[in-house]
């Protein structure tokens, strides 16, 4: 069986600028289009659980598609049971989706809870679908420091994409503007954990003291055992655990790890 023979359905939601907060598409899920084009070209179908009339989805129209199918809800609906009975009754063989969305809880758990609902294997962090036999993809998924490792997994599954994914195409004003929103009433499934929630910005993660930069064995234990240069250092001795903290709470602030 060739890629292009396959069923292959791509989800997206609507993306933020990471400057100006800008409604966009979204990195990765733009990825993942991108991946599915390569491999099922026109025959790719791409869904969205929202608003139909959102512009920033025509973004995802520009890359090539002729139309996009929007199961319509307000924010407040659950994606998560709209998106699982449809994929239940669609006969897809693949569905591909970012790794985080950019808005709303941005948790990341789609993917899982989604695979988990429908019963398929999830691959994390899909770089390609090499080839396709016997009901048997072959994929390479990507793993730190650029690294990869190939896999077997039965159809159907469930593979989530994020920056090793190939670069997403640019998305054209013409085919943006000419392909249609394909909305389908469903029934609306509220969200109850978002509307209990408060929703604030992620903070950054807090920045390492020290990172040692050594290629071989030799040179990071060198660095390890070097004497510190500067005396800029406190030795405390004989001090309550009080004063002890205070002390680690300041070094702390000064290294800016707490703000």
């Amino acid at each position: 069986m060739q890629p292009k023979s396959l069923n292959i359905i791509s989800l997206v939601s609507v993306g933020a600028h990471p400057t100006s907060g800008r409604a966009r598409r979204a990195e990765q899920d733009a990825r993942a289009v991108e991946l599915g084009l390569r491999l099922a070209g026109d025959q790719l179908q791409v869904l969205h659980a929202g608003d139909p009339h959102e512009e920033a989805l025509r973004a995802y129209l520009g890359m090539g598609l002729s139309e996009m199918t929007v199961l319509e809800q307000p924010k407040q609906g659950d994606a998560l049971p709209l998106l699982s009975n449809y994929l239940k009754d669609s006969g897809a063989q693949l569905v591909l989706t970012g790794s985080q969305a950019e808005t709303g809880e941005g948790s990341g758990m789609l993917p899982f809870l989604l695979a988990e609902q429908l019963g398929w294997p999830l691959v994390v962090g899909l770089a390609e679908v090499e080839k396709v036999d016997n009901g048997v993809a072959e994929v390479l998924q990507a793993l730190p420091r650029g690294q990869r490792r190939r896999l077997k997994v039965r159809l159907p599954f469930l593979a989530s994409v994020d920056n090793a994914a190939p670069a997403a195409r640019q998305s054209a004003y013409g085919p943006a503007r000419r392909g249609q929103l394909v909305a389908e009433d469903v029934a609306v499934v509220e969200d109850s954990l978002l509307a209990e929630a408060q929703l604030q910005p992620a903070r950054p993660r807090p920045k390492r003291l020290k990172v040692i930069k050594a290629k071989s064995g030799a040179e990071r234990m060198k660095a390890a055992t070097a004497k510190a240069s500067g005396g800029g250092g406190q030795v405390l001795k004989d001090v309550s655990p009080e004063q002890g903290a205070e002390a680690i709470f300041k070094l702390l602030i000064e290294e800016g790890v707490l703000r």
